[in-house]
């Protein structure tokens, strides 16, 4: 137990729920969904054009990295539930929208939920 009673763990759950919250994980989650589809373009569309691709994968990879750490913690700290940390963590090496599809309609939920 620290100086104040609570113990590390307790601490550090209160300072991650502090600063990661449903809402904001839902933007990194969206604009991790425009790097992906930049990404597509920059690939597919405009043949492979780099440096862009190089970038746009990259800053994927560690988004995606970064999300998916961040989903064992929000988890265990009850910001999000086990579904959506699976569409992030699972789904969200192949295609970032299955974790954006499921904040939108996680969020719709929470909204009808709410008085």
């Amino acid at each position: 137990m620290g100086l104040s009673g609570q113990t590390t763990a307790d601490s550090f759950g209160n300072r991650f729920t502090g600063l990661v919250t449903f809402g904001r994980m839902e933007v990194v989650s969206f604009c991790h969904s425009a790097v992906y589809l930049a990404l597509l373009v920059c690939a597919f569309v405009l043949d492979g054009l780099q440096p862009w691709t190089f970038i746009f994968g990259l800053s994927h990879g560690l988004i995606w990295i970064g999300m998916s750490i961040t989903c064992i913690f929000a988890v265990r700290y009850r910001v999000i539930d086990l579904r959506l940390a699976l569409a992030i963590a699972l789904l969200g090496c192949i295609a970032p929208f299955f974790g954006s599809i499921e904040f939108f309609r996680q969020g719709r939920r929470r909204k009808v939920a709410a008085p």
